[in-house]
C-alpha cells in the first residue's frame, strides 16, 4: 500500500506489438536402471554408479545432481569428471530437429557437461559467444542451431531475427533467466509466433523445476496486478 502510489508496471505483451508465444513439453523417459538409480540416490543421498561413488552431503547439492542426471550426465567429483547416464534427451532434441527440418533453433543448456554432448550429436551446431559476427550470422539466418547457456543470454541481446524456436535442452530454477532467455526470441520485431520447447525427464525434478517456475511467475503476475490496483 505505502508503495502503489509510486509504483509503474508495464508489460511487453500489452504495449508492444509482440507475437503469440506457444508453449510445449516433450516428456522423456530413463531407461529402468538409470531411473531406480536416480530414485536411490534421491532417497539415500549417495550412490556408486559406473565406478565412482556420487554424494550430496546438502539439498542443495542433490537438487544440482538430479538436474544434471535429467539431462543425461553428471560430475563426479570437485575436478570436474563426468560421466554419462543416458542420451534420452539426446535423442529427443534429434527428433524435433528432424520433424523441424529448415527451422532455426535456439537451444538452452545448463552445466558444460550438456554443451560438450550437444556439440558432439549436432557437430554444425554454434555456441553463443561474445562475437558480434555470431550474432550477425544467427540473425541472417545462417545458424541452425545455437547453443547458449541463459546465464550468458540475457538482457538487451536481439536474437529474434534469426529464428522462432526456442528449446530447454536443460532447465533451470531461475525466474528470471527463464523470462529473459524466452525473451531473447519472444520480443518486438519477430514476425512470427515463437515455440518454446520444454524437454522434460518424467518422474524426477525436471517436472518439479517446471511447477516451480510456473508457480512464480504467477505469483510475480499477481504482486505486480495488486500494486496497480486502486
Amino acid at each position: 500500500d505505502l508503495i502503489r502510489p509510486f509504483t509503474l508496471s508495464m508489460s511487453a505483451e500489452d504495449y508492444l506489438d509482440v507475437p503469440a508465444r506457444i508453449d510445449s513439453s516433450i516428456s522423456i523417459n530413463l531407461p529402468a536402471k538409470i531411473q531406480a538409480q536416480y530414485k536411490e540416490f534421491e532417497r539415500d543421498l549417495i550412490l556408486e554408479v559406473q565406478e565412482n561413488e556420487l554424494e550430496a552431503p546438502s539439498a542443495a547439492v542433490l537438487a544440482n545432481k538430479l538436474l544434471q542426471w535429467c539431462n543425461g550426465a553428471t560430475y563426479t567429483d570437485e575436478l570436474k569428471n563426468w560421466i554419462t547416464l543416458h542420451d534420452e534427451k539426446l535423442k529427443a532434441l534429434s527428433e524435433l530437429v528432424e520433424e523441424n527440418s529448415g527451422e532455426n533453433m535456439l537451444v538452452a543448456y545448463n552445466y558444460k557437461t550438456d554443451l560438450i554432448r550437444l556439440q558432439k550429436q549436432f557437430p554444425d551446431a554454434v555456441v553463443l559467444d561474445k562475437q558480434q559476427s555470431t550474432i550477425d550470422n544467427w540473425n541472417a539466418g545462417q545458424i541452425p542451431m545455437l547453443l547458449a547457456h541463459p546465464a550468458s543470454a540475457g538482457h538487451g541481446l536481439n536474437l529474434q531475427h534469426g529464428g522462432s524456436m526456442l528449446v530447454w535442452f536443460g532447465l533451470n530454477w531461475s525466474l528470471e533467466l527463464y523470462q529473459q532467455f524466452n525473451g531473447r526470441l519472444h520480443r518486438q520485431g519477430q514476425t512470427k509466433p515463437v515455440r518454446v520447447v520444454h524437454i522434460v525427464a518424467e518422474g524426477c525434478i525436471d517436472e518439479r523445476v517446471m511447477s516451480v517456475l510456473i508457480d512464480k511467475d504467477a505469483t510475480q503476475k499477481d504482486l505486480l496486478k495488486s500494486l496497480i490496483l486502486n
